[in-house]
């Protein structure tokens, strides 16, 4: 199964991996360039922005959105959430 996931933080990222690990394709996007090149390095699809993200995901697409949890900590240095 082909799965997409925007935000690799510490959550997103290993969502990815275990996902990765169970034989689906991950396609990946984050705002932090670093991250979606360590998990391409890993075997996901890693995209540059959200529209090159859109265009690597097979239809049918179905959503899922993630609100962060209520009074989560910022983003650190590399931009990842350090909550």
């Amino acid at each position: 199964m082909q799965l997409g996931m925007i935000g690799l933080g510490r959550m997103g990222a290993n969502r990815v991996r275990r996902l990765m690990q169970h034989g689906h394709e991950c396609v990946v996007f984050d705002a932090n360039a670093e991250a979606v090149a360590e998990l391409n390095a890993a075997g996901a699809k890693g995209t540059s922005s959200i529209e090159a993200f859109i265009k690597q995901l097979n239809p049918p697409q179905g959503r899922v959105a993630h609100a962060p949890r209520a009074g989560g900590g910022g983003r650190g240095k590399d931009g990842r959430r350090d909550s």
